[in-house]
C-alpha cells in the first residue's frame, strides 16, 4: 500500500465505500495530521542529532589537534560523516513532513467546499481573457464565492485557464458525453486525485504565464544556424585549457592563452547576451519541469477506460515521444543552467564559454520535443479540469449528470434542482421545466423569497451541464442551450450611463443574441431576466417587459423572468406564453413580534401574498402613516 493511501475501508479511493464525502475528508485529515506530527517529531529528533554529531566531530578534531592521537582524527571524520548522513535525512524527513502536511491541506479544503467557507478556501483564478463576458457576472461564473472558486483545485496556470474556458463557453454534446465518462471515472479515485494535486502544489510558485517557455519550444533554433558557434567555442576551449597546461608545465614561458581568453570575452559579451536571453525564457521555468514529468507519469500509467481519458494518455505519448520522459530529460539539464545564478559564473563563462554548450543542449531538446510541449501542456490543463469537475462530482455523490440531445423537445426539465454554490444542507430543490422555445417560465413570489436565487441555479446548473460536469439535481434533460442574462447590471458614472439605459443595452444585446442563435440554429437561447426595468414607472415598465418578451419570444427563445408585477400575466398575449410559478413565506406572530418563514420550495401559479409592508414591521419602521 502507498504511504500516503488509507485502508480501503476508509473510503480513500474504494468505489463501493459507504462513507460519505464529509467523512471521507475527516477521515483522511486525520490519517495525514497523525503522519505529519510523526515525521514533524522525527525531524526535531534528527536536528537535535545533526548538532550533536557536529559537536562531536569538532570536538574530536579539537582533541586530536591537542593531542596529536590518529584515532581522534578518524573519530572526528565518522561523526562527520554521520552528520552528513543525517543531515541528508534531515532534508528527507522535512520533504516528507511538508508531504503530509499539504495531503492534509488539500483534504481540508474538501471540507471547506462542502460547507462553502469562501473566506478560508484559497482561490487560484486564471487571467480572466473575456472581461466583457455576457453571463459570467450575473452566475457568479467567476471570482469569489463563485463556481470557479467551488472547482477550484488546478494548481498549473493551463489547469486553471482550461477549466475557466470550459465554465465560460459551452462544448458540443459529443464533447460533453465523453467528459462526463472522465469525470465518472475519475470521481471515486481520491487517491490519485489527491496525489495529483500534491505534485502540482509542490511546484511552488511558478510565473503566471507559460507561453514564453512555449515561444521557445515552438520556435527556430538560434544557434544550429550558426553552426561555427557550436564548433569554435568548442575549440577555444579545448585550446585555452591547453595552452594554460603548457605554461604551467614550462612547455613554453609565454602566455599563449591569453588571446584565446580575450576571445572567449569577446564572444561572450557578443553572441553570449542573446544566448543568455534565451535560456533564460527556458531557466525561469526551471523548477517545474520534474514536476510536470510526474504528472504525464500519472497520467499516462493509468489504466483508463473512458476515451477522453485514453485520448489524453494517447496524446502525451504521441510519436514514439513519452511526455514525462521528455520533461524529466529537459528537468536534468537544468542544474547546468543553476551555475549560471553564481557570483562568479562570469569567470566559468570565459574560461568555458558555458551558455554556448547549455544552449546547444537546450536545442537538442527543442529540435526533438519542442513542437509537442504546447500539446502535453494542453492535455495536462485538460486532465486538472477533468479531476475539478470529479472532485465535485464525489463531493456531491446525490448529484447527477444531465442529459444533453439535440432532440430534446423541452430545452430544460430538471428535478430537485438546486444552486450548486449552496451548502448542501441549505439548498432547496425545485421542480423546474422551461419551454418549449415561444413560451417562459413566469416567477413571481415576495421578497427573498428565491426568485432570483432560482434563476441563477437554472444559469449555472446549464454552464456546469455544458462544459461537462455534474448538476445540482437529481435529474435534469437540456437541449444545446445558449445562455443570456440579465440579472446585475451597473450604472457607469465614468462614461455617465444610468441604471436604466445600462439594463437597456444588456437587453439589447439579449435580443440580438436570440437572432443570432435562431439563425445559427444550433442551440436554443434560453434567457433569465430577473425584475429588469424597475428603473421607470409602472406603468412605462409593463408595457416595455411585454414587448422585451414577445421579442425574444418571436426569435424561438425561452427563459424565465422574475417579477414583482403580478399584472404582468394579465394580459392575454403573455398569458398564452407563459407558465406561472411562484415562492411564497409564512408569519407567525410570537414573543418577539412577527417572524418570517420561507420553505424555498415552487408552486404552480402566481404568488397569492406580498411581504413588503409586513418587512417594514419586521425591521422596524411600520407604524402609522407620516402623512396623516
Amino acid at each position: 500500500m502507498h504511504a500516503d493511501q488509507l485502508p480501503a475501508q476508509s473510503g480513500s479511493s474504494n468505489t463501493g465505500t459507504k462513507h460519505s464525502p464529509t467523512s471521507t475528508y475527516h477521515e483522511r485529515c486525520n490519517h495525514f495530521a497523525q503522519q505529519r506530527e510523526r515525521y514533524h517529531r522525527w525531524s526535531n529528533y534528527n536536528a537535535n542529532l545533526n548538532v550533536v554529531l557536529v559537536l562531536a566531530a569538532l570536538l574530536c578534531l579539537g582533541m586530536g589537534l591537542w593531542v596529536g592521537t590518529i584515532a581522534l582524527f578518524v573519530l572526528a571524520a565518522l561523526f562527520f560523516i554521520s552528520f552528513v548522513a543525517a543531515y541528508i535525512t534531515l532534508g528527507r524527513l522535512n520533504h516528507i513532513e511538508q508531504r503530509y502536511q499539504t495531503l492534509w491541506q488539500i483534504n481540508d479544503e474538501g471540507l471547506l467546499r462542502l460547507r462553502r467557507e469562501w473566506a478560508k478556501l484559497p482561490l487560484r483564478p486564471a487571467p480572466i481573457t473575456d472581461l466583457n463576458h455576457p453571463y459570467a457576472a450575473d452566475l457568479d461564473l467567476l471570482g469569489h464565492a463563485s463556481l470557479q472558486h467551488l472547482l477550484g483545485t488546478p494548481n498549473s496556470p493551463i489547469g486553471q485557464a482550461t477549466l475557466q474556458d470550459w465554465l465560460l463557453y459551452p462544448a458540443s454534446p459529443g464533447i460533453i458525453v465523453e467528459r462526463q465518462a472522465a469525470v465518472a471515472e475519475l470521481a471515486p479515485d481520491t487517491d490519485f486525485r489527491d496525489e495529483f494535486a500534491l505534485t502540482g502544489r509542490l511546484m511552488g510558485k511558478t510565473q503566471p504565464t507559460y507561453e514564453r517557455f512555449l515561444e521557445w519550444a515552438e520556435g527556430a533554433v538560434w544557434l544550429a544556424q550558426r553552426p561555427w558557434l557550436i564548433w569554435l567555442p568548442r575549440l577555444l576551449v579545448v585550446l585555452l585549457l591547453g595552452l594554460v597546461a603548457a605554461q604551467v608545465s614550462g612547455l613554453t614561458p609565454y602566455p599563449l592563452w591569453l588571446p584565446v581568453f580575450v576571445l572567449n570575452v569577446a564572444l561572450s559579451l557578443t553572441f553570449g547576451r542573446q544566448i543568455h536571453e534565451i535560456i533564460e525564457s527556458v531557466a525561469e521555468r526551471q523548477r517545474i519541469f520534474r514536476a510536470y514529468a510526474s504528472l504525464f507519469q500519472q497520467v499516462t500509467t493509468q489504466p483508463y477506460t473512458a476515451p477522453a481519458l485514453r485520448q489524453l494518455q494517447a496524446i502525451l505519448s504521441a510519436n514514439g515521444l513519452r511526455a514525462d520522459q521528455q520533461m524529466l530529460r529537459l528537468a536534468r539539464m537544468m542544474p547546468l543552467a543553476d551555475i549560471r545564478g553564481s557570483m562568479f559564473f562570469f569567470l566559468v563563462q570565459w574560461i568555458t564559454l558555458w551558455d554556448f554548450h547549455l544552449l546547444w543542449l537546450l536545442e537538442g531538446w527543442q529540435r526533438a520535443a519542442g513542437r509537442h510541449a504546447r500539446p502535453w501542456l494542453a492535455a495536462l490543463g485538460e486532465m486538472e479540469a477533468l479531476l475539478a469537475l470529479a472532485t465535485l462530482t464525489y463531493d456531491h455523490p446525490d448529484w447527477t449528470f444531465p442529459t444533453i440531445s439535440q432532440d430534446e423537445e423541452t430545452p430544460l426539465t430538471a428535478q430537485k434542482l438546486g444552486h450548486p454554490l449552496l451548502p448542501p444542507q441549505l439548498c432547496a430543490g425545485s421542480d423546474v421545466r422551461i419551454g418549449p422555445p415561444g413560451t417562459f417560465l413566469l416567477v413571481t413570489g415576495s421578497n427573498m423569497s428565491g426568485k432570483s436565487t432560482l434563476l441563477r441555479a437554472i444559469g449555472v446548473n446549464v454552464a456546469l451541464a455544458q462544459a461537462g460536469g455534474p448538476v445540482c439535481a437529481s435529474q435534469m434533460r437540456i437541449r444545446p442551450i445558449t445562455l443570456a442574462t440579465s440579472i446585475r447590471v451597473q450604472d457607469s458614472l465614468e462614461y455617465g450611463v444610468s441604471y436604466f439605459m445600462a439594463e437597456l443595452k444588456r437587453l439589447k444585446q439579449v435580443v440580438d443574441q436570440a437572432q443570432q442563435v435562431r439563425a445559427h440554429r444550433e442551440s436554443t437561447l434560453l434567457f433569465l431576466l430577473d425584475e429588469i426595468l424597475h428603473g421607470t414607472n409602472t406603468r412605462e415598465r409593463q408595457i416595455a417587459v411585454r414587448h422585451i418578451l414577445l421579442r425574444l419570444l418571436s426569435q424561438d427563445a425561452t427563459g424565465a423572468i422574475s417579477t414583482h408585477d403580478l399584472s404582468l400575466a394579465d394580459t392575454p398575449e403573455i398569458k398564452a406564453v407563459s407558465h406561472p410559478v411562484y415562492f411564497t413565506e409564512t408569519f407567525t406572530r410570537g414573543p418577539e413580534g412577527l417572524l418570517m418563514q420561507f420553505d424555498y420550495k415552487l408552486h404552480p401559479g402566481i404568488a397569492p401574498s406580498t411581504n413588503a409592508l409586513k418587512l417594514l414591521e419586521i425591521v422596524g419602521l411600520s407604524g402609522e402613516d407620516p402623512t396623516s
